[in-house]
């Protein structure tokens, strides 16, 4: 049912692509409905066999609109965000609760700029572990901010899943290395 809807996404184009919650950001499938604690969604994630994906955007994002009907409609990345990643939303300017992996809990928008986060949107891809007292940002395995294209957020998502941080292969060897294969960008 979700090839078919991100077909029928491709083919209707961005108007069926993106839908926006009543908090103005925009809405998918695969995006998690949480208390936004971090140390439960990330357990969460594990126990189903997925990586935590931490998806901060805001209300009018140009960005984000981009990335939601040009990118994450892409089928093989839509399959990825549904059955690879556990993600979940967080809204640079919102008010909701979020605790940190290190026990702090403040408002969405405290919590963005605790973290030093500029940009919308900003995709903070997480281990399958955190250790003791680090916190969100410090926490990250990778962070990516800002809008890309198909080729660079679809190979770094595969980066991510294949632990390439952890290897000698840098991303952007890595995704060079692809470029090559895929001839796009």
């Amino acid at each position: 049912m979700k090839k078919l809807i991100a077909l029928l996404a491709l083919v209707c184009g961005p108007a069926f692509a993106a839908t926006l919650g009543d908090d103005g950001l925009h809405d998918a499938p695969w995006i998690q409905e949480t208390f936004l604690d971090l140390r439960e969604d990330l357990e969460t994630a594990n126990d189903e066999g997925k990586r935590l994906l931490l998806m901060i955007e805001q209300r009018g994002c140009v960005y984000c609109t981009r990335m939601h009907e040009e990118v994450y409609v892409v089928p093989e990345i839509e399959a990825m965000l549904s059955e690879d990643f556990y993600v979940v939303q967080i809204n640079m300017f919102g008010d909701l609760e979020v605790t940190d992996f290190d026990g702090t809990t403040m408002a969405e928008k405290d919590i963005v700029r605790h973290w030093g986060a500029l940009f919308t949107p900003t995709l903070i891809f997480y281990p399958e572990s955190v250790d003791e007292g680090q916190g969100g940002l410090q926490a990250a395995a990778v962070t990516m901010p800002g809008a890309f294209g198909r080729w660079t957020t679809q190979n770094l998502m595969t980066w991510v899943l294949e632990e390439g941080y952890l290897g000698e292969e840098s991303f952007q060897k890595y995704h060079a290395r692809l470029f090559e294969n895929q001839g796009k960008n």
